[in-house]
């Protein structure tokens, strides 16, 4: 509706008036010292508190303070304001005191997404605020009290349909109301999000992240959070959200860079084989199996004294301790055990032994030798060595687990010639991660977000659920989208492998996936998801679909390239893996600036060219993807490659082909 200039004049003073009171804060925050901390650590901790409280209060000219704000009759009570204005982050007076923005996460801000002419949380209007360039230009009301139905906010389309070029954007201005009860879930419970194309399953899990961080502050503080992505691309893609809501002490990282990177490769069968949950029985029984049976007793020498274990008790020593705890601290506690029998001989004799005696038993020459012949010392790398290169060690750890079939498919062909020398795969890191939580335990951390989940195998989803096993997490993926050899088939599975209990919740309606677009992806869902529904979308999106049969792909790929550049917003070019390099030569020697997405590159360019192995998770405006065929006939799932493809386009998909089109998406 047309703005009233009073109404807007008065916004304009409020956010005037919020910023100059966060530009106080900030400055407080960087008038404040730790030299009054009592020890160099103490202040190393200060200091580094502050900064990151410096850094929080950062204002973004760009990015307005607040996005809404709700009304309710009466005056200022003890739990509801009069008036509210809800923001990124808190904002008061620094005289008075007075909250001239509630951050968005608080309890009260709840009511700003929840709130409607049902149920108005004893709000009376809900006023929604539109920017540019963060100016404030344009309000909309809605009445709460009138029992109403509210229509579609243009305001929030609008900033839904904002162009975007860079890294992703929160959306704290547009999270609905299925969205925001996902993000306000409390810190103990696990949520599992099964979110079709568009529905901001992303956003929704790095939002609930910062909520959950501003609700439990200090236990997280101490505990951590960390985000997990498919790749480095994706990662720096979602790497502002957090720090735009004034979180900057969250860890982002991928799967490889937690278990390791992997150096060599293998067939997609003996990875998805490797990454099965049945390898933890296999792994934990070689583990255990180089716990040999003591064949000799143990003396021990303490001056002009002998100290003698028969072989039978060390045997029962051993036994006792063999499969109960951890490989390591079993080591450790064998030792201990053995040492206090020697002191007990010690007593019986008359002596007064205390602790210290004991440890240096425990240490001493006799006790080690024994030690490394009965329980040895050992890495996960050289368990895993022996297991896939000794056929006679492998078949009888897998016994009762892994056909002789399987057996061979795992043992190598040709070993290296030691543990040291192995150029260990993708699948081999997760083994080598169980391994090492067997010998020796895995801190966990507070709070766990993993993002398109469905691509890990259950020993990587195990290896992440030993990071959360005293907290919590939040699952994020769409099983439509699994292109790997080990994809999960449904949530309980993925649920039962990470170690929690959660519940599902589907998001079907989209927000930034235009209908048209939707509705032409969906046409893959059959194929690749059947027991998925249907995702919708909020937008129409009519003319938003082009789908075009031409003469020679990488030529029309560079036409379509110049006609996106006439219009606002990003361009994402997915072609091929095998191709990328020939469709960036050719923007190129057209002369339009467009860079190569690569694992490791930031995807901050207007015009990017992405292959489509790399294109899970990222969205542009306006999207071109060539050779849909070839993208499908690339991998096993392929045609689940194709879908998350089609599915990245905010604005526009135009689709060029020369070869036909899949089967499955022609019809």
């Amino acid at each position: 509706m047309p703005a009233e200039p009073p109404i807007l004049d008065a916004e304009r003073a409020h956010l005037a008036e919020s910023r100059a009171a966060l530009r106080r804060m900030r400055e407080h925050a960087e008038s404040l010292s730790a030299d009054v901390a009592a020890d160099w650590v103490s202040k190393q901790f200060l200091e580094s508190l502050l900064d990151q409280r410096v850094a929080a209060l950062a204002d973004h000219p760009d990015t307005p303070l607040f996005f809404g704000r709700m009304d309710r009759d009466g005056e200022d009570g003890p739990d509801l304001p009069a008036v509210m204005y809800v923001g990124r982050r808190h904002v008061h007076d620094g005289d008075e005191g007075r909250p001239l923005v509630l951050d968005w996460r608080a309890p009260v801000s709840r009511a700003f997404y929840q709130a409607g002419p049902a149920e108005p949380m004893g709000w009376r209007l809900r006023r929604r605020f539109g920017f540019q360039g963060g100016e404030l230009t344009a309000f909309e009301d809605e009445p709460l009290d009138g029992g109403a139905e509210i229509g579609p906010s243009r305001i929030l389309t609008e900033e839904i349909e904002r162009p975007r070029t860079g890294p992703m954007r929160d959306i704290v201005a547009t999270i609905q109301p299925e969205q925001d009860v996902i993000v306000r879930a409390d810190l103990p419970q696990t949520v599992c999000v099964q979110g079709a194309p568009g529905t901001g399953k992303t956003a929704v899990g790095l939002h609930r992240a910062a909520y959950l961080l501003f609700t439990h502050r200090e236990r997280l503080s101490r505990s951590g959070v960390l985000i997990v992505g498919p790749n480095r691309a994706f990662l720096a893609y979602i790497s502002a959200v957090l720090p735009a809501l004034g979180e900057v002490r969250v860890e982002q990282a991928t799967i490889d860079d937690l278990l390791g990177a992997p150096l060599g490769e293998e067939p997609a069968a003996v990875s998805a084989a490797k990454g099965e949950a049945r390898m933890a029985d296999v792994l934990r029984k070689a583990l255990w199996l180089h716990v040999r049976k003591p064949e000799e007793g143990l003396v021990v020498t303490r001056g002009v004294a002998r100290y003698r274990l028969a072989d039978h008790e060390v045997r029962e020593i051993a036994a006792g301790l063999r499969g109960t705890t951890r490989y390591g601290s079993g080591r450790a506690a064998f030792a201990q055990r053995l040492a206090h029998q020697i002191l007990v001989r010690m007593e019986q004799r008359g002596e007064a032994p205390d602790d210290r005696v004991q440890d240096q038993v425990a240490r001493s020459k006799p006790v080690k030798q024994l030690l490394d012949q009965v329980w040895p010392k050992l890495t996960p790398e050289q368990v895993l060595y022996r297991l896939l290169s000794d056929a006679d060690f492998l078949r009888t750890a897998a016994k009762g687990v892994l056909d002789e079939d399987e057996q061979a498919a795992l043992l190598w062909a040709k070993p290296a010639r030691s543990h040291r020398s192995v150029k260990w795969t993708a699948a081999d890191r997760a083994l080598l991660d169980e391994l090492n939580d067997l010998i020796e335990r895995t801190t966990s951390l507070g709070h766990l977000v993993v993002d398109e989940a469905q691509d890990l195998s259950p020993m990587q989803l195990r290896a992440l659920g030993r990071r959360c096993g005293t907290g919590s997490a939040t699952v994020l993926g769409d099983l439509a989208q699994g292109t790997t050899a080990w994809s999960a088939r449904s949530w309980k599975e993925v649920l039962s492998h990470l170690g929690q209990d959660g519940e599902v919740t589907e998001l079907t309606l989209g927000f930034r996936v235009p209908g048209t677009v939707l509705d032409y992806a969906a046409r893959l869902l059959p194929h690749v998801a059947p027991e998925l529904e249907r995702p919708r979308s909020l937008r129409a999106g009519a003319g938003a679909l082009d789908v075009r049969r031409v003469p020679d792909v990488v030529a029309a790929t560079v036409e379509a390239a110049q006609e996106a550049f006439a219009r606002a917003g990003s361009i994402g070019l997915i072609v091929p893996d095998a191709l990328a390099a020939a469709h960036a030569a050719a923007l190129a020697e057209a002369g339009l600036d467009a860079a190569l997405l690569g694992p490791e590159s930031d995807g901050t360019a207007r015009l990017l060219v992405v292959p489509a192995t790399l294109a899970k998770g990222l969205e542009y405006d306006h999207v071109i993807v060539a050779e849909p065929a070839a993208i499908a006939a690339a991998e096993a799932r392929g045609l689940a490659r194709l879908y998350v493809v089609l599915t990245r386009a905010v604005t526009s998909l135009t689709v060029l082909h020369e070869a036909d089109l899949p089967a499955e998406l022609a019809s």
